[in-house]
């Protein structure tokens, strides 16, 4: 067997590892670590795999992954999520369907200070939630629209996912992040245009709620403020030239814990819970980093990549039909993997594949997280779906799977859009001078 034949065989046995519920990173690890025994003498795959470990969570830019992640847990334990959601409703709760389309627009906003997709889920989950069954909402379009909002949370800005993809690619995190920005505002306005298209079909689905007045407007929207500031520090300072990513992660994590503490709600016990959730997210994240650093370099090694992309050259498939079949490859991967193991086990093939068709790094990498969203609300295995039921359990998974078909189509559409008119993701970093454009 040839080397590239070993590295395809490793990249379907990790496929099936991870099909058959072995953990992500052990799946990886332990590919990685076979193939490179077989691919090299002892001595020099022994000495790789115990330096390669240290180097895939050594970079100073990592440091921002447990920095967004305290930042997400304690706005979570400051109240914001609520005070978002209630906040928004009183300008749409009185419309059809507003109550969902509030909790769109509140996941949208929470998802950039959160940057997670499952801690917005379940965050506004259990807000939004118990508010719109009050007011007779179907079930499946109150779950759905929970479920589909909270999938902002990996594509608007800060994102974990679009970090991750920056420092395994190596491209600019503030190039990303600004990228993300209009396909993400993009992503909110296109589920709130099929919630309004549902209730307009069966208005059931989401009644009207009392009329607030303006008056009572102001003191709801007063009650954002902290989530705003948060907001407009973080990435404001990005954009702005003022702080670096990681510094920008930093002063976002030291205010959110201000913040809880200015809201009275900072307490031993809850200093503790948000440490031990920030250290185990984080923990999580470096495992499968490793692991990914162990099967990349026994990819790489192999020459599965060069030769995928020579073969694609010679056989003389156009760009875009190289691009719908990867698009397709990740909807159905996302239909049994979460969109973080998704992206470690791909990013360097389709990477080096994308980039050799002329294709712009920083537009594929926003494209490549939306696609992978789309596997979060995806049966069978959408986590976001599971994320649902967990917190209303009145809820089957048949009814939310159910309500989730418009929003999909929703995604199909946006995604659709990235490829016709790529100016969506490319023109606000090229003006904010941020890559290599």
């Amino acid at each position: 067997m040839t080397s590239e034949w070993a590295g395809l065989a490793g990249f379907v046995v990790a496929l099936i590892l991870a099909f058959f519920r072995v953990p992500v990173a052990i799946a990886m690890a332990c590919v990685g670590v076979v193939g490179t025994l077989l691919l090299m003498d002892w001595s020099s795959a022994t000495f790789v795999m115990a330096n390669l470990p240290f180097e895939a969570i050594f970079p100073y830019g990592l440091s921002v992954v447990p920095l967004f992640i305290f930042m997400g847990v304690f706005a979570s334990f400051s109240g914001q999520s609520e005070n978002l959601f209630r906040g928004i409703a009183t300008f749409a709760g009185h419309r059809p369907g507003g109550l969902a389309s509030a909790t769109v627009a509140a996941c949208a906003v929470f998802g950039a200070i959160s940057g997670s997709s499952l801690a917005t889920c379940a965050t506004m989950g259990r807000v939004a939630l118990p508010e719109m069954e009050k007011r007779g909402y179907s079930g499946s379009l109150a779950g759905a629209s929970v479920a589909a909002g909270g999938t902002l949370g990996v594509l608007i800005p800060p994102s974990i996912l679009l970090v991750i993809y920056a420092l395994m690619t190596e491209e600019s995190i503030g190039a990303l992040f600004a990228g993300a920005m209009i396909p993400g505002i993009l992503a909110a306005g296109l589920y709130i245009f099929s919630i309004r298209l549902q209730v307009w079909r069966k208005p059931e689905l989401g009644p009207k709620s009392e009329y607030i007045p303006w008056r009572k407007r102001g003191s709801a929207v007063v009650l954002m403020w902290d989530a705003i500031v948060l907001i407009v520090l973080v990435i404001g300072g990005i954009y702005a030239g003022l702080f670096s990513p990681t510094e920008a992660a930093a002063v976002g994590a030291g205010g959110a814990l201000l913040f809880t503490a200015i809201r009275g709600k900072l307490t031993l016990k809850v200093l503790q819970s948000g440490i031990v959730e920030t250290a185990a997210m984080t923990g999580m994240i470096f495992m499968i980093l490793i692991g990914a650093a162990l099967f990349n370099f026994f990819i790489e090694s192999s020459g599965m990549t060069q030769a995928l992309i020579n073969w694609i050259t010679t056989a003389g498939f156009a760009p875009l039909n190289v691009i719908l079949i990867l698009l397709v490859f990740y909807v159905v991967l996302g239909c049994f993997m979460d969109s973080l193991s998704m992206i470690l086990l791909t990013v360097v093939p389709a990477y080096s594949i994308v980039t050799s068709m002329g294709y712009d790094p920083v537009w594929f990498g926003v494209l490549l997280v939306s696609v992978v969203e789309i596997g979060l609300i995806t049966p069978p295995i959408g986590m976001n779906l599971f994320v649902i039921q967990a917190v209303a359990p009145s809820m089957t998974l048949a009814k939310i799977s159910r309500g989730i078909l418009p929003f999909i189509a929703a995604d199909i559409s946006r995604i659709f859009l990235i490829i016709l008119f790529p100016a969506l993701v490319i023109w606000l970093p090229k003006l904010l001078g941020l890559g290599s454009f």
